[in-house]
């Protein structure tokens, strides 16, 4: 029997994060139903530090005799949301739209990010008012086979949050890989939460990795979320210091860490980006979604 219920108020890692978390590994189990919301994805959203948790029992929760067969949610802020539904559950998708239009806007704006492919739920947003707009997010994939390991300049090295990880030179890469200028603000506050962000328990420590320089720096970051059993990674995030990029940092990172993710099993890397960094270095387009904007 199908029942309702609201996401606990309990933020970051509560029991109805895990139980998201394995629904997502469920149904993504044979094959990609949710590419935009891997349990990867769910898990780095969790903790982030730019996600809203004050309205995370906003989140819809369907479940068949407890059993969690849909979900509707966001990622980091109301306003956009992303809807994942069970094979077999089709009836549902109109009611999380609804759900949607009630719940997760942000001061009456909301976008659905949809799959392409699917026309029920594309059907129900048109019913209820969406249009589909131009903006797209595009997924990419590699075959852990056809990469291979790269050589770093001898005086770099990888290193990873299995080893001794210096959490101040992980928030300069990310503050800097993401292109804010000058050094970042290294506060308790800031690197307590970027400790939070590699907090989930399903991280495996050897997976999250950067290159660093002699002297300590980290010049570059790739984080690959991974799941023993699983055929496909998740890589999130990439990036490379402004001063070392087109040097080969970027794809020397996201080789070691999607190798270190094959060698446990994985078959396949998933990215979600269409950015020409990952096209030139072997991924390939595999997926679309659209966002659909509500029409008052």
């Amino acid at each position: 029997m199908i029942s309702f219920r609201s996401y606990s108020h309990e933020p970051y890692v509560s029991e109805d994060a895990v139980k998201v978390r394995d629904f997502l590994i469920r149904i993504n189990a044979t094959e990609l139903q949710a590419p935009r919301l891997l349990w990867g994805a769910w898990d780095w959203a969790v903790n982030h530090a730019l996600r809203d948790q004050e309205h995370v029992h906003r989140i819809g929760m369907w479940e068949d005799d407890g059993r969690l067969v849909a979900l509707a949610t966001y990622e980091l802020n109301l306003g956009e949301a992303i809807l994942v539904v069970e094979k077999g559950y089709d009836a549902l998708k109109p009611e999380l739209v609804a759900y949607a239009v009630e719940r997760l806007h942000s001061h009456g704006d909301l976008r659905l990010l949809l799959p392409d492919e699917d026309e029920c739920l594309q059907l129900a947003a048109l019913e209820t008012g969406f249009r589909p707009t131009r903006q797209i997010e595009r997924f990419a994939k590699v075959h852990v086979s056809r990469i291979s390991k790269e050589s770093l300049p001898h005086v770099f090295s990888y290193v990873s949050l299995a080893d001794e990880w210096d959490w101040r030179q992980y928030n300069q890469v990310m503050w800097r890989g993401f292109d804010h200028d000058g050094n970042a603000p290294d506060d308790a506050a800031t690197i307590a939460g970027r400790k939070k962000m590699l907090s989930s328990p399903a991280i495996l420590p050897e997976l999250i990795v950067a290159i660093a320089s002699p002297e300590g720096k980290y010049v570059a970051h790739c984080g690959v979320w991974y799941r023993p059993g699983d055929r496909y990674s998740y890589v999130e995030p990439v990036v490379t210091d402004p001063t070392y990029r087109g040097k080969g940092f970027g794809k020397s990172v996201v080789y070691e860490a999607i190798i270190r993710s094959g060698k446990l099993g994985a078959e396949q890397a998933i990215v979600a980006s269409d950015q020409m960094f990952y096209y030139s270095i072997g991924f390939v387009p595999f997926r679309t979604m659209t966002q659909w904007q509500l029409h008052n």
